[in-house]
């Protein structure tokens, strides 16, 4: 069965405009929680387990048309006709996808440092790197790798992520929750030929200035297609600019949102 219902994280304000917020590749919907709960709390926002993360389903296909189904799928089972949607890094690329689908269902975009166009060569290293499961001994050698891979979290994020993340095999061993056939796909995904948003959706392209990952030729081709519908900023930040930067993310999403 591919038509499972992805595992969905709620905050903010029921009543509020809707919110649809997509993570990146071995991420989890719950990692949009503090900004959510710090910047959007007037808002409703849906933040989803990706098929293959987190306590989504894991089964394939993980392709980029069948994330945007399943988060379609989401919208309508809240209710939600029409939402803004965020997305980082891949979740950015589905984000794209979904508003060239269904633009009449999308208010506004924000793309958060999207994994779009990516070049085969390195989009191949990066796949390879996750061919094998990454096992831990236990938790606090699970935290000790992500603090060295993200050096700006707080100890908040740290703790949120080891608690919300980790899952633990019957021989004890500890790993991310997410399905590694899941991240080599999507590394195949994101070498595909970039494809602006649709001309009619207001979009925000949002830059990570130490991450050097959107291309060029996406930002002249968003201006050509969107004209004075697209807003560029850059934050001084790393890729995960939500764990990075995560008071200008959140001023910047509140107010453009707003």
């Amino acid at each position: 069965m591919t038509d499972a219902a992805l595992h969905v994280h709620r905050y903010g304000d029921p009543s509020g405009a809707p919110v649809v917020a997509l993570h990146g590749i071995t991420g989890h919907g719950a990692r949009w929680r503090h900004t959510a709960e710090t910047y959007l709390a007037d808002r409703f926002v849906l933040a989803p387990d990706l098929r293959g993360h987190g306590r989504s389903p894991h089964e394939p296909p993980w392709t980029v048309e069948r994330h945007v189904a399943d988060v379609l799928a989401v919208m309508d089972a809240e209710g939600v006709g029409r939402a803004d949607l965020v997305g980082h890094s891949y979740g950015g690329m589905i984000a794209v996808h979904l508003a060239r689908t269904a633009p009449s269902r999308v208010g506004g975009l924000v793309l958060l440092d999207p994994a779009i166009g990516l070049a085969p060569a390195a989009a191949w290293e990066e796949a390879r790197a996750y061919l094998g499961t990454r096992w831990f001994a236990d938790a606090a050698e699970a935290r000790e790798s992500l603090a060295a891979r993200w050096p700006e979290a707080s100890e908040r994020m740290l703790d949120d992520e080891v608690t919300t993340h980790l899952e633990h095999d019957e021989d004890g061993r500890t790993r991310w929750r997410y399905e590694p056939a899941a991240i080599v796909t999507a590394q195949s995904e994101m070498a595909r030929p970039h494809l602006p948003p649709p001309p009619d959706v207001p979009t925000h392209l949002v830059i990570a200035t130490g991450a050097d990952l959107v291309r060029p030729e996406f930002v002249v081709d968003c201006r050509t297609a969107l004209g004075p519908r697209l807003t560029l900023s850059q934050i001084e930040s790393g890729h995960m600019l939500y764990v990075d930067a995560p008071h200008e993310t959140g001023t910047l999403l509140d107010g453009w949102l707003s």
